[in-house]
């Protein structure tokens, strides 16, 4: 096994979808993604990738074809784009340029053409979560941030206090970026351009989505403890306790204390 495979065994596997309706294509790129120490999910229609979202939750990356019958993979990536800011990497025919023009500047991190060399493929799925920084993103059908809150992100909904409160797919998606970085300052120009990268939208357009999310999920929308907002930088959503355990053993290993701000997205 290469040192990549071993260093990404040596964490929590990323979980990769891969979405094609050739069984053929899916077989073989799962196989080469598993033996690069990946987990693997697929589904051969949008509808079962959407499906598998539901049952399982947000994996760290997926990968989807352009071209499939019924609901084509720049529909079922724009769906999955409004309420989570998963990573995808289309794959795509030669003669599909348009398209993938368009999904690069709307939604893509990268493409891979067909036929699929498959050392390509695993090249560049290495190199867009090494971009993406960790994979506190990838979260399982329901998170459950404490005894208050719970957040089911593929339902757009939180579980608040015992009640399902729905949650609008910009709420859910300003929600999943600052879970994604949970103990960070997230820049209000990065949740900007995220939330809506093809408009001309203004801070003040965030602030309205933040109030009404708070309104929906803090005990007190006033002095919030999940949203919170970091004067000049952004928001911040608290360390999770997972995030804080793996902190800590990577802090004692370096020999310093954790700096939660450490990183700021953007």
């Amino acid at each position: 096994m290469n040192q990549a495979a071993t260093t990404i065994l040596e964490q929590q596997a990323p979980r990769i979808l891969v979405v094609d309706d050739d069984p053929d294509i899916v077989s073989t790129s799962s196989s080469a993604l598993e033996a690069a120490g990946y987990e693997v999910w697929s589904a051969e229609s949008a509808e079962a990738a959407m499906q598998c979202l539901s049952d399982r939750g947000v994996p760290h990356l997926a990968i989807i074809d352009i071209n499939m019958p019924g609901t084509d993979g720049i529909t079922l990536s724009r769906q999955i784009k409004t309420t989570c800011d998963l990573p995808i990497v289309m794959m795509t025919a030669e003669t599909d340029a348009g398209a993938v023009v368009t999904a690069l500047e709307e939604f893509a991190e990268d493409y891979i053409t067909k036929p699929v060399e498959l050392p390509v493929l695993v090249a560049r799925v290495g190199r867009v979560l090494r971009r993406i920084r960790d994979f506190g993103y990838a979260v399982d059908p329901v998170v459950t941030i404490d005894k208050r809150l719970g957040i089911e992100f593929t339902r757009c909904r939180a579980l608040v206090g015992g009640r399902e409160v729905p949650l609008t797919p910009t709420e859910t998606k300003l929600l999943h970026l600052l879970v994604r970085d949970a103990g960070r300052a997230v820049r209000s120009e990065y949740l900007l351009q995220r939330l809506w990268p093809l408009q001309e939208v203004f801070e003040d357009t965030l602030r309205v989505h933040v109030c009404r999310l708070r309104r929906k999920i803090e005990e007190d929308p006033k002095s919030p403890k999940y949203v919170i907002t970091v004067r000049g930088q952004g928001y911040r959503f608290p360390q999770l306790d997972d995030q804080k355990s793996a902190n800590h053993a990577k802090s004692k290993a370096r020999g310093r204390r954790p700096n939660n701000l450490e990183h700021v997205p953007g």
